[in-house]
């Protein structure tokens, strides 16, 4: 399982999608040994600071910086592309 959040996208969620698209790569190249990838994902890319009594925004992270929904389901279209093409080989 690959982390495409934390330490292989410098902590940078906007990484995160390169990161993906690498690993997907190596799937596609039939790399052994990886089994899924891990994305941070919110409805809303970023995050948010939090103190008490302030209101949040809806869907956006309060801890982890994430990609939001929009990007997150591209890269589960690719994901699914890839894999289905790999099944088909």
């Amino acid at each position: 399982m690959i982390d495409c959040s934390h330490g292989n996208s410098r902590k940078d969620y906007k990484l995160q999608a390169a990161v993906c698209r690498d690993v997907l790569f190596h799937v596609r190249s039939r790399l052994p040994g990886i089994l899924g990838v891990m994305l941070e994902s919110n409805l809303e890319p970023g995050n948010q600071g939090w103190s008490p009594g302030q209101e949040l925004e809806r869907g956006v992270s309060i801890t982890d910086a994430c990609i939001g929904w929009e990007e997150t389901e591209a890269l589960l279209g690719e994901i699914t592309e890839t894999v289905r093409m790999g099944m088909a080989a």
